[in-house]
C-alpha cells in the first residue's frame, strides 16, 4: 500500500524494519491499551485493518480518532472499508465516546468514502504530508457525531 503512495505515514521506499518498529508501537499501545486494533484475514493473508485510539485525558474522555484504515489492494471494492469503519464506530460506542475524528489525505479514495459515511469535514491542512515522489499534500481533517 505504501508503494500505492496510501497516506498511511510511510513514504516508499521504506527504510528496512520501519514497519516492524511501526507494528511494534502499535501493539505496545494494544497492550496498554491506548489502541485498539480490528484485522481482517483471507487465505491470502490480512486484508485490511482499521485503530481506534481513544483519548486519554480527562477532557477527552468523551472522543477518539480513528486511525490506519487499510484494505489491500486485492480486497478492495467488497465493502470491507465500510464494514471496518461500522465496526469502529461501534466500539466508540460501546466505549461510551460520542465524536470520532480522523484526517486523509484530500482527493484520494478515503476523502470521499468518509463523505458518503456521514462524517463532517472540520477543514483542510495544506502542505500536510510529504509525498515519495516529491512534494506534498494536504489533508482533510473529519468529525463525526455518533
Amino acid at each position: 500500500m505504501v508503494a500505492d503512495d496510501a497516506s498511511v505515514g510511510f513514504l516508499h521506499p521504506m527504510p528496512a524494519g520501519e514497519a516492524a518498529a511501526f507494528w511494534r508501537a502499535i501493539a505496545d499501545g494494544i497492550a496498554a491499551r491506548d489502541i485498539l486494533l480490528w484485522a481482517v484475514e483471507d487465505g491470502g493473508g490480512p486484508i485490511g485493518t482499521i485503530q481506534l485510539h481513544p483519548a486519554g485525558k480527562p477532557n477527552g474522555a468523551h472522543r477518539a480518532e480513528v486511525a490506519k484504515l487499510m484494505v489491500h489492494p486485492r480486497a478492495r471494492g467488497r465493502g470491507l472499508a465500510k464494514q471496518l469503519m461500522a465496526t469502529v464506530e461501534q466500539a466508540a460506542r460501546d466505549l461510551g465516546r460520542r465524536l470520532l475524528v480522523l484526517d486523509t489525505v484530500e482527493g484520494g479514495v478515503a476523502d470521499s468514502l468518509y463523505r458518503r459515511l456521514g462524517w463532517t469535514e472540520a477543514g483542510k491542512i495544506p502542505d500536510f504530508a510529504l509525498k515519495s515522489g516529491g512534494g506534498s499534500e494536504a489533508t482533510v481533517v473529519f468529525f463525526k457525531q455518533i
